[in-house]
């Protein structure tokens, strides 16, 4: 089994429902064991910011599915959920994101691992240092936190609060 911390996302509609559908149907999937969930943050747009505040949250599950078929599934519980294609970096009713899976380099068509925009979002970072335990990784990705600039997510207790009870249901 491998450790997998995913990175989900939603600025359109009801967002807190939005990450907890994401959530849900990740942990229905078989060969998914859901271990941990981060903090909701409030962040502002990357890239196109004429848009909507987004909803980011991180979680850790581990899996024997190779990445591109959980990549394969990721893709289509954005699509069950309601995802509509818009432009780049446009808003989303959810984004679910591939950040690490184990300790698996590789750089395909359809995806790269680790993420290639990891220390260059804050909006990642934050959530994902959250559920974090590896000491040295923690420590890699708070230096790059460090070091971007701009405001920080700011914690949103309610939809944590209601995004935290997906975990205990399970």
């Amino acid at each position: 089994m491998s450790k997998v911390f995913i990175g989900l996302g939603s600025n359109v509609g009801t967002r807190t429902a939005y990450l907890m559908k994401a959530v849900q149907a990740l942990s229905t999937v078989d060969g998914i064991q859901l271990k941990a969930l981060s903090n909701v943050y409030e962040t502002a747009p990357w890239g196109d910011t004429d848009q909507p505040i987004f909803l980011n949250a991180a979680l850790c599950l581990e899996t024997d599915i190779l990445p591109e078929v959980l990549l394969k599934i990721a893709k289509q519980i954005e699509h069950d959920i309601g995802r509509t294609p818009t432009h780049r970096w446009g808003p989303r009713q959810i984004d679910i994101d591939l950040l690490f899976y184990g300790n698996t380099q590789s750089r395909t068509e359809t995806l790269t691992l680790p993420h290639p925009e990891i220390l260059n979002r804050s909006f990642v970072l934050v959530p994902l240092l959250n559920i974090l335990m590896e000491p040295g990784l923690k420590r890699s990705l708070s230096d790059a936190l460090d070091k971007l600039p701009g405001k920080l997510p700011i914690l949103n207790h309610e939809a944590t609060a209601l995004f935290r009870s997906v975990m205990e249901g399970s």
